[in-house]
């Protein structure tokens, strides 16, 4: 890609007899998780131009994807608080003085003399990576379904009252799918589905559900064909290990057979991972200059992947760039002493 001179604050690349003008920034934060969130919000204090790009549609990450009304029980200063107002609360911080971008899936960063460019369209001056585990999509239900029963198949949903009084199967045996059937079962009539008796999610969520009692389980079973009939869809199940046939009727069905998140990409910019992670040193930068990483898309000796941690590792990325863009300055390190 061919950058002409930069005169001003706004560059004009002409490329193909194409125009297009690139912002400029101070950071760009890829990934609006909880910790991308967080360390914009502390990008803010600080003064530093900052830009959020998310590759999903909305703000929040995985957790506001995935189970937006689970309480969270590790995040400083709240006993338990729902992903969506954990969300809620880091984006009203921003007070509209970052730009968020989503639907924006990161492909390419270039270098341009000190300057990175992000997709021939952002100019900044420094990077960090908060993609968690990395841009992820959700595994398909495995069976094949016309485009009226697939409007039926959800692999997200942010609310749970759209789901009342209807009949639910869930598939999956994870966090995900006993998160989900522990809060539909207050509303609707669940069956969970599991190819095992045993789960893998969190012992203490398996004894919620069946302390409730409203849960029908059928373990251990595998989907083997899918019908519609009678306006419901008609799901074939196989015992796993056995010759049983059951046929369970749905209004609908949400399907929690985890994602496949990849972080790879970031190989191409030439920074390196270890073990499917971003490879940091004690300032959270990794081994391209410019680059950082926090959060869960990060890796190092002793890490615990809890969003608190990335709390944390966002403040001292934030405080290394500083010192990496504005050396002279004399950095204000307490939050309590910052404008």
């Amino acid at each position: 890609m061919y950058f002409p001179h930069i005169h001003g604050k706004v560059i004009l690349v002409i490329f193909r007899k194409e125009i297009s003008i690139i912002k400029e920034y101070d950071l760009a934060i890829i990934g609006a998780g909880p910790v991308g969130l967080f360390a914009a919000y502390f990008a803010r204090l600080h003064g530093l131009k900052t830009i959020v790009l998310e590759s999903l549609s909305d703000l929040g990450g995985q957790p506001e994807m995935l189970y937006p009304f689970k309480k969270i029980l590790d995040i400083p200063v709240f006993k338990e608080i729902t992903a969506s107002d954990l969300t809620k609360r880091l984006v009203a911080n921003l007070e509209g003085q970052v730009d968020l971008v989503t639907s924006h899936q990161v492909q390419d960063v270039e270098s341009a003399g000190d300057k990175l460019i992000i997709d021939g369209a952002y100019q900044v001056r420094s990077i960090m990576i908060a993609t968690g585990t990395g841009a992820f999509k959700p595994k398909k239900f495995p069976l094949k379904a016309t485009p009226e029963i697939e409007d039926r198949i959800h692999y997200f949903f942010k609310d749970p009252a759209r789901f009342t009084g209807q009949k639910l199967g869930i598939f999956g045996g994870g966090d995900t799918a006993l998160d989900w059937a522990n809060e539909l079962a207050n509303i609707a009539d669940v069956s969970l589905i599991h190819r095992r008796n045993e789960f893998r999610g969190m012992e203490s969520s398996v004894d919620a559900l069946r302390k409730k009692g409203q849960v029908n389980f059928l373990t251990p079973y595998l989907p083997k064909k899918m019908t519609e009939k009678d306006g419901q869809l008609v799901i074939d199940l196989k015992e796993v290990g056995g010759d049983t046939m059951l046929a369970e009727s749905f209004d609908q069905i949400l399907v929690a057979y985890g994602f496949r998140a990849d972080n790879r990409f970031v190989k191409k910019w030439g920074v390196e991972l270890e073990n499917g992670l971003i490879a940091v040193n004690r300032s959270m930068q990794t081994n391209v200059p410019k680059i950082y990483a926090i959060g869960d898309a990060c890796g190092y000796e002793g890490r615990v992947p809890i969003i608190g941690i990335g709390f944390g590792e966002a403040q001292i990325a934030i405080n290394s760039i500083m010192r990496d863009l504005f050396p002279e300055k004399s950095l204000t390190i307490h939050s309590t002493s910052i404008n």
